[in-house]
């Protein structure tokens, strides 16, 4: 299997128990990488103990994506030049997307913006059902 990035709505739907099929073969295969962002978008929102307990156990078992300056100034370009297309993305959006793409990694998610990045971009994108 190749890698898998999962996006913020992709972790909220495993803390509330719906998992998908590719991401538990992506967590059993080793192939999961988490943005770091997405991290803290999910660790910011509201979490009962249990919640914060499985994201830890989910960091144990899944790298995050190591970013260094360049990739953040790629996050930077990748905005501009979708921003020009008349396609406005956020910067946790953007920095996800970013991941997905240097891995040449598919991002699993539930958020329509990533299909519009995928429209102009590399990136490769799937929703997989719960």
């Amino acid at each position: 299997m190749a890698g898998v990035v999962a996006d913020s709505s992709i972790l909220v739907d495993f803390f509330q128990g719906r998992a998908t099929d590719l991401l538990d073969e992506a967590f059993s295969a080793r192939t999961l990488v988490l943005p770091p962002l997405a991290v803290a978008e999910v660790f910011s929102g509201d979490m009962l103990p249990d919640e914060r307990f499985a994201l830890g156990e989910l960091l144990q078992d899944a790298p995050l994506h190591v970013t260094t300056l360049g990739h953040w100034l790629d996050v930077g370009k990748l905005r501009r030049t979708l921003r020009r297309k008349g396609v406005n993305v956020s910067l946790p959006d953007a920095h996800i997307a970013q991941c997905a793409i240097e891995l040449d990694a598919l991002l699993l998610t539930r958020d329509a913006v990533f299909t519009q990045i995928a429209q102009h971009t590399a990136l490769r994108v799937t929703s997989a059902a719960a």
